[in-house]
């Protein structure tokens, strides 16, 4: 009779640990749920997210969120840019806590939509508004900041006193990366000039190789390309011609290791990761720009990893940059504040 009470006693027991195991595990998998619902999409631009550059770096934040976060991840390539509203659409349709759009060619699409989506979150790359709406989160870089120090390092290496800039389209952004270079050269060398070339696209690699072509022949030793897959060309000609060429937006040194001094770097994976991680957190509001400079580690320049760069160069660059920092010396990010440099 004992037996039999504690034998029933036991079981009910062990039911009881079972239930409550169950419901254990629910509520565990429903809290896993609750912290998997975050799901974030992304549109990239006609770039593509293996283009070597600021697409593949911010896919490579959403994927470093999802792998550290939690989150379910989503992205859409665009063929060309009449394609952006459809494919913000079918993301807007799959219920997602924010969507990205992946530069500044995307931004009046991105407004329209936060527009007609009021309650859906959205961030925008590379682009701000002199209102910014109440469900819009710009992630904007001062890519004038990294061009610079790529500018103190071309400027002191050249043999030749004449560097290259290849721009993609004319935009703030590559204003950015063009001004900064310009002023970073001349920190560097008051002697060197640059010479500047616009390919007006972002995507003719073919483009791309025949501008800098044209730029190593008349003179030029370094260049820096800020033109997206244009640049890919860029690269091509510095291989063929045995010149230095300097990457942007990622470091791009693989591509070339003989012949990347360095890479303009702008960390769009920092600006989407930390993004994704203030929505997870609960903090995102939406309604004001993020920007990422030196001081927000977001850009930068990269290791000197092919041993190129002498010691002493990349010495007087650190110097440049705690003065960036502290506020001693501002680079410019327009021609105009450039002229006034001068």
């Amino acid at each position: 009779m004992i037996f039999k009470k504690v034998t029933a006693l036991s079981t009910a027991i062990i039911i009881a640990s079972l239930s409550l195991v169950g419901c254990n595990s629910k509520s565990s998998s429903t809290n896993g749920e609750s912290k998997e619902q975050f799901k974030v999409g992304m549109v990239a631009d006609v770039g593509g997210i293996n283009d070597e550059s600021f697409n593949q770096s911010a896919w490579e934040g959403l994927q470093q969120a999802e792998k550290e976060l939690g989150i379910e991840i989503k992205v859409v390539e665009s063929k060309q840019q009449s394609e952006y509203m459809s494919n913000l659409e079918s993301l807007v349709d799959q219920d997602l806590d924010l969507i990205i759009g992946v530069g500044y060619t995307m931004a009046e699409d991105i407004k329209t939509e936060a527009n007609n989506y009021p309650d859906q979150q959205f961030a925008i790359i590379d682009e701000t508004y002199e209102e910014i709406p109440e469900n819009v989160t710009p992630i904007l870089f001062k890519e004038n900041e990294a061009a610079y120090l790529t500018g103190l390092i071309a400027g002191k290496m050249t043999d030749t006193n004449q560097l290259g800039f290849l721009g993609g389209m004319k935009s703030p952004v590559v204003s950015r990366f063009e001004y900064g270079f310009k002023a970073g050269v001349k920190a560097g060398n008051e002697s060197a000039e640059v010479k500047t070339q616009y390919a007006g696209t972002f995507g003719d690699a073919a483009k791309g190789k025949s501008i800098a072509n044209q730029l190593y022949s008349g003179g030029a030793d370094i260049m820096l390309a800020a033109a997206g897959g244009t640049g890919m060309g860029a690269i091509e000609s510095a291989k063929e011609q045995g010149k230095f060429i300097i990457g942007v937006d990622r470091d791009q040194s693989d591509l070339a290791p003989q012949n990347v001094l360095t890479s303009a770097l702008k960390k769009v994976n920092v600006g989407v990761f930390e993004t994704v991680k203030e929505l997870v957190e609960g903090n995102l509001t939406g309604g004001q720009a993020k920007i990422y400079g030196l001081e927000q580690d977001g850009v930068g320049i990269a290791p000197n990893t092919q041993n190129i760069i002498p010691q002493e160069v990349l010495d007087f660059v650190n110097s440049q940059i705690e003065q960036i920092k502290s506020g001693k010396i501002t680079v410019p990010a327009t021609e105009e504040e450039y002229n006034n440099q001068k």
